[in-house]
């Protein structure tokens, strides 16, 4: 079997646990630490990713992009001329928390390349990703599977495997912003202590869910912006409930900075979990 060679842009928490599973499975992979910070590069050295040019990285079997998602655009951008030029192109995957129309607007700039383009969504921890894609060219992303990835393809087009993340980080990253916004008010007018109780007793299920979730989200708030604003757009303008996220959006931005709220939000929920 020919050794797959990967490129993966963004060697974040997600980024390079994926690098290393990949390596782990003999795959070479490759990356870019221009810009990055001195942390992703370490643990980009760490997950045996080897940094790489540009074109390098358009010439590999795939390219993963797995970045915030207020650059998945740009990183698409930033790679297009390396990628026009590549004689023998990656397949470009994007496997970012955007909407199916960011999506759609990063298709026809990979399009414009010739190279070919899925669309991917992940789900999970960064210790067991699973991976969705979708488009025309999904099924050339089986490959992946045996490189160490868990790959399941979604029989849609470009943007559904984008819609299903989209959907799913709604509801899960939506009820850890519901909780947060809840057990703040209540903390402010006095019923902190009762509601604790209260969700014990007839809701142990959300209030297990919660205790574990809301405490461990302080440190990503700051990378849940973006992708609340994203899900909203997925939803569209012309559903009121839009604004649910657009909400959720404004809480995770105002929580990224305010450490009084999120360590009131711990010292409340580590009493739900003793």
């Amino acid at each position: 079997m020919t050794r797959l060679t990967i490129a993966l842009v963004g060697a974040g928490s997600m980024g390079s646990a994926v690098g290393k599973l990949l390596s782990a499975s003999g795959t070479r992979v490759l990356t870019t630490l221009e810009g990055r910070s001195a942390a992703s590069a370490a643990r980009a050295r760490e997950a045996g990713m080897e940094d790489a040019t540009l074109d390098e990285l358009a010439a590999s079997d795939f390219i993963l992009s797995i970045v915030p998602p207020a650059v998945a655009l740009d990183t698409a951008e930033r790679l297009a001329p390396a990628l026009t030029r590549a004689a023998n192109k990656a397949v470009y995957i994007d496997c970012n928390a955007i909407s199916p129309q960011t999506v759609a607007t990063i298709a026809q700039t990979v399009d414009a390349t010739g190279a070919a383009f899925v669309d991917g969504g992940i789900i999970g921890m960064p210790s067991s990703p699973k991976f969705y894609f979708s488009g025309p060219h999904a099924p050339l992303a089986s490959a992946l599977g045996d490189a160490g990835l868990a790959v399941r393809l979604l029989d849609g087009p470009v943007g559904a495997a984008s819609a299903l993340k989209m959907s799913y980080a709604g509801i899960t990253k939506g009820l850890t912003a519901l909780g947060s916004a809840m057990s703040l008010a209540a903390m402010r007018n006095g019923a902190g202590q009762a509601l604790l109780d209260e969700l014990a007793e007839s809701q142990p299920e959300i209030s297990a869910w919660l205790a574990s979730n809301v405490p461990r989200m302080p440190p990503k708030a700051y990378r849940w912006v973006a992708e609340m604003e994203e899900i909203a757009a997925f939803i569209g303008d012309g559903f009121a409930e839009h604004r649910i996220y657009e909400g959720a959006a404004g809480l995770y931005a105002r929580l990224a900075t305010d450490k009084t709220a999120t360590d009131a939000l711990s010292r409340f929920f580590s009493e739900t979990a003793r």
